[in-house]
């Protein structure tokens, strides 16, 4: 499924000319003012916002502080773009939580490598954070709210961890969350459903104490809610790409 992008301009020529060009490789949404953005953000899952600064009503600006400040959409990355080439609009921009700012008029090829290179870096965070054993699940976040979020959940995930039942369900009544907008969340922040988070970050707690060398590897085992040792082996070697008596060797052999 090709990537959401968000596209807001006052202007229906610009959103009609950038929409037919990023149509190939993006699915893309418009809208023409900022209130309707936020509708939009709402009810759809966008992997990328590019927006005017100079628009009626809700403008670029508070478009982008609305949505880093908003935990349902703080991960979504955005692109700025104005008129305006002052060192201080940029500066504006910024302070505000952009990710991107473009002066028009643009070249569509660099507006076309700034997406790619937004998606790409933000995949390759998660990718790193699912890939390695002691990476903070805080890695992925893309704002302050991202970063709150993600240290709550967490704490509620270790506090639990030697719960085995452990599940979206109970994840989303301590966050006080409604089920489905948890898992969303938690989806388009890492890539995972709930469930596989909960388990991922089961493995890293695992690593973490495999790490520390106090502990034999069921005992480990149980402590993060596997009740066979068995089974998280075999989860830890396919997450990892390494068995836990070989990950405690390496740690061991480091000490």
């Amino acid at each position: 499924m090709n990537p959401v992008i968000l596209l807001v301009d006052d202007n229906e020529e610009i959103l009609d000319f950038l929409s037919g060009d990023l149509s190939d490789k993006y699915k893309v949404l418009t809208c023409t003012n900022g209130k309707q953005a936020l509708e939009i953000l709402n009810n759809e899952t966008v992997h990328l916002v590019i927006s005017d600064i100079m628009m009626p009503g809700i403008d670029g600006y508070q478009l982008c502080k609305e949505i880093k400040t908003n935990i349902n959409y703080s991960h979504i990355p955005i692109i700025l773009l104005t008129a305006k080439n002052t060192l201080q609009s940029k500066i504006e921009g910024l302070e505000h939580g952009a990710d991107a700012y473009m002066e028009k008029p643009f070249s569509p090829e660099y507006l076309h490598v700034q997406i790619a290179n937004l998606l790409i870096n933000r995949n390759k965070i998660k990718e790193h954070f699912a890939n390695s054993p002691l990476a903070h699940i805080k890695s992925m976040a893309n704002s302050k709210a991202d970063e709150e979020f993600l240290d709550q959940l967490n704490n509620i995930i270790c506090e639990n961890i030697e719960n085995a039942e452990l599940d979206v369900e109970q994840l989303a009544k301590k966050m006080n969350m409604s089920r489905p907008t948890s898992y969303r969340k938690i989806k388009v922040v890492s890539d995972l459903t709930p469930n596989e988070l909960i388990n991922l970050a089961r493995l890293k707690k695992a690593a973490e104490l495999l790490a520390e060398g106090n502990y034999k590897i069921y005992e480990v085992a149980g402590m993060v809610g596997y009740n066979s040792q068995t089974n998280f082996g075999r989860s830890f070697l396919k997450q990892f790409g390494i068995t836990p008596r070989d990950y405690l060797n390496i740690k061991q052999a480091k000490k």
